[in-house]
């Protein structure tokens, strides 16, 4: 069972009001709810517009509670430096108490029974999460099982544009298959690579602490290639360096035909699409390999998924 606890604060008593956590929190929810295919994923709670300390620590008791195997918890909103930590900023917080310290938020995942808890952070220095100030401002301790993507370095605001975080965009194109790997999967280590491409160089900089021993998938998008065709790739290619002979009864619009070649030849081009399958050299594309009798091979990512397929993990 997988829970996801998602709070967007736009409405702030002594601090400026944001127009998009609210709006970014909920796209965030109703991506997350499901998987691609309509399948239920995380059973999430949403908190937007308003959300006062004690609310907050309530939520994220509840959402570290027993009964579930994965919590994700995302918060868009201020973010205050405090005492060499980052306080997750509410609506009634003070220059004494901006809101919810991120030290706080680590004590109770630190007490949590849930085993796999990611935590995604939309607010200004929210890089700053999960450091040891005493030790120096690079140093993170975190329990087993835990990451932490956050927006922007410790020392850098995270910005809105256009009635959206610039972070959180990315986050929901990342989650909607843009980090996706063959099979579909996106992972919170797929989503930061994925950000970490989306931001130049003089751009608030997301950043990453995670002390896992595997990637829980955080939704599963259509994969690129079906995994009957992955597990096909033991039986083309005998071994991961084959290079599998064809010829003119693998293209449909040469003759001979033959249905069972060109069936075969479908998922090849999946294949070569998903940058797991090249023809061999001279050729360029598949169709020149076929109709002039060359070869096609695996590429390196290809041999990957053929040693997956391999020993039966796919």
């Amino acid at each position: 069972m997988s829970r996801a606890l998602l709070i967007g604060i736009d409405e702030y008593g002594a601090a400026d009001n944001l127009t998009g956590c609210a709006a970014d929190a909920a796209a965030l929810a109703s991506l997350l709810a499901r998987h691609d295919d309509g399948r239920p994923n995380f059973d999430c709670r949403l908190a937007a517009g308003a959300v006062c300390r004690e609310e907050m620590l309530a939520l994220l008791d509840a959402l570290l509670a027993p009964g579930a195997d994965v919590a994700l918890f995302y918060f868009a909103g201020h973010g205050k430096q405090a005492r060499g930590d980052v306080a997750l900023a509410t609506t009634d917080g003070t220059t004494a108490t901006p809101g919810v310290g991120f030290r706080e938020v680590l004590e109770r995942i630190a007490a949590s029974p849930v085993k796999e808890v990611v935590v995604i952070l939309d607010c200004c220095f929210s890089g700053g999460a999960g450091t040891l100030a005493l030790l120096d401002s690079n140093s993170a301790v975190l329990r087993s099982g835990v990451s932490i993507l956050a927006a922007s370095r410790g020392d850098q605001a995270s910005w809105e544009s256009l009635g959206r975080g610039q972070f959180s965009v990315f986050v929901e194109a990342a989650l909607d298959g843009g980090a996706a790997d063959v099979l579909g999967n996106v992972t919170v280590a797929s989503v930061y690579a994925f950000l970490s491409e989306s931001f130049g160089a003089w751009d608030q900089r997301p950043t990453f602490k995670a002390n896992v021993e595997r990637l829980h998938p955080l939704r599963h998008c259509v994969p690129a290639v079906d995994v009957r065709t992955l597990r096909s790739l033991t039986k083309w290619f005998p071994t991961s360096d084959f290079e599998l002979p064809l010829d003119p009864s693998y293209e449909p619009e040469a003759a001979p035909r033959d249905p069972e070649h060109e069936a075969v030849f479908a998922q090849l081009q999946d294949c070569r699409a998903s940058k797991l399958v090249e023809p061999a050299s001279p050729h360029r594309h598949l169709y020149y390999a076929a109709v002039e009798s060359g070869g096609c091979r695996l590429t390196a990512l290809g041999r990957h998924y053929w040693h997956l397929a391999d020993r039966g993990y796919l």
